[in-house]
């Protein structure tokens, strides 16, 4: 029996030791499952690298990281990402954007209305089920989960030309609050591009794993995501690996494209005052548009940026032939920007004092503050933060890519990626509402 024994343990051993010498020699095995971010503004794919241990977020063919999420239909094709928000200024009505908002949804038709009443694309109801109109050379309505698997199909095929194999399997997050219904149809919309969703995981706890919290000693960790189109503010309580989202507010109708409207609306205001002519060419407001998200975006590291863009000025229905352009000029601070917006900015903390109350939390009890989110980098939020807790957030991780990063994290966990991870176990709150300021 002692033999036995002792036989076991030797294969058991070789089985260690060859696994060993295979992880520190032979070339480690590429990912096949993929992390995907499928955000309301903008969406992106990663993978947790077998042997390395680390998170590769893909780029595009331009080296982007993040693509937008906006679908266009045009006579001759359907673009996806950079290509189709290109197109958001001079086919608005074919250009879809914020299908998230809308997936697995079931609209009250007064809602409805008021929800669309926002966007240049035409929103129908269809038994309570929001769908776009398309007009090229044929009408038609498309899905929001339609719209969801266009963005997801393009950031397979990302996956698949870096990795240069094919991806069938993936991990995919959702907001915490999202219903049943919309995990459902978030999944039919991955299973429309070909995917097979092996979990779901909400992004503040996929933000969580990110930052390395699911193996660490924290109890109370507070996630503010602010994002290009959404504010959304969920305190975590954590022990050992598990997660219970304990609290939930937000705004789903804030975020960083309301400040660059600010600055924009900013902009075409002096452009009237300098030349004595209102912008009214789209080109002209797609030029200007540009230009403010750029300048919104070196603020956060500059305390001040030239904008210079060229302008046709022209009334779009008297178009004056040959009529060379005009240059706009104009300095911005990061001061004057702050003051454009400063009463967004304070809207932001409302729902940080709701979920405290709500988690019955006091500020100090905090232990973590995680910011996500590409607009948590600008510098007037975060000293609000700081101030609000008197204490640092965390901004150890690129809040663009935390959601992204932690679901890359758990999709390597259900790869069985070596080294090993600590799993984030979710535990469900079925009491738990979210509170909404609009």
């Amino acid at each position: 029996m002692s033999g036995e024994v002792s036989m076991i343990g030797s294969v058991i051993l070789a089985l260690f030791l060859a696994g060993y010498l295979g992880q520190q020699y032979l070339p480690p095995p590429k990912p096949r499952v993929i992390g995907l971010d499928l955000g309301t503004t903008y969406c992106s794919v990663g993978v947790f690298n077998p042997g390395v241990g680390d998170v590769e977020v893909i780029a595009d063919e331009e080296g982007r990281k993040s693509i937008p999420s906006a679908v266009s239909f045009t006579l001759t094709e359907v673009l996806v990402g950079h290509e189709a928000q290109d197109l958001a200024d001079s086919n608005p009505q074919n250009t879809i954007y914020d299908a998230k908002r809308f997936i697995g949804k079931i609209f009250d038709p007064n809602l409805l209305e008021q929800e669309s009443a926002r966007y240049p694309f035409q929103v129908i109801n269809n038994n309570g089920s929001a769908e776009f109109l398309v007009t090229t050379n044929l009408t038609f309505t498309v899905s929001p989960e339609f719209i969801g698997s266009r963005l997801l199909l393009k950031m397979k095929q990302m996956a698949e030309k870096h990795l240069g194999m094919q991806i069938e399997k993936a991990v995919i997050s959702v907001p915490a609050e999202f219903d049943e219904r919309q995990r459902n149809y978030t999944i039919r919309a991955a299973n429309l591009a070909g995917l097979e969703i092996l979990r779901v995981i909400n992004e503040p706890t996929a933000a969580a794993m990110a930052y390395g919290l699911h193996k660490v000693e924290v109890f109370n960790v507070l996630v503010v995501d602010l994002g290009g189109g959404t504010l959304d503010v969920s305190l975590l309580n954590k022990q050992g690996g598990m997660f219970i989202t304990r609290a939930m507010a937000g705004n789903n109708k804030l975020g960083g494209q309301d400040f660059s409207q600010r600055l924009l609306q900013h902009m075409m205001d002096q452009v009237l005052q300098t030349f004595g002519i209102a912008v009214s060419l789209k080109e002209d407001v797609h030029r200007l548009r540009q230009h403010a998200d750029e300048a919104k975006l070196n603020l956060t590291l500059q305390p001040s940026v030239s904008v210079r863009v060229p302008l046709q000025l022209q009334a779009a229905e008297t178009p004056a032939a040959g009529k060379p352009p005009v240059l706009f000029q104009m300095t911005v601070t990061r001061e004057a920007f702050e003051e454009l917006n400063a009463d967004l900015f304070q809207k932001i903390l409302e729902p940080i004092k709701t979920v405290l109350v709500e988690g019955r939390l006091k500020a100090e009890e905090v232990d973590e503050i995680v910011l996500v989110g590409g607009s948590t980098r600008i510098p007037r939020i975060r000293q609000l933060i700081r101030q609000f807790f008197g204490k640092e957030p965390n901004t150890s991780v690129d809040p663009d890519l935390a959601v992204v990063t932690g679901v890359a994290i758990q999709a390597g966990i259900m790869g069985g990626s070596w080294p090993l991870q600590v799993s984030a176990i979710e535990i469900p709150n079925r009491h738990l509402r979210k509170v909404n300021f609009n």
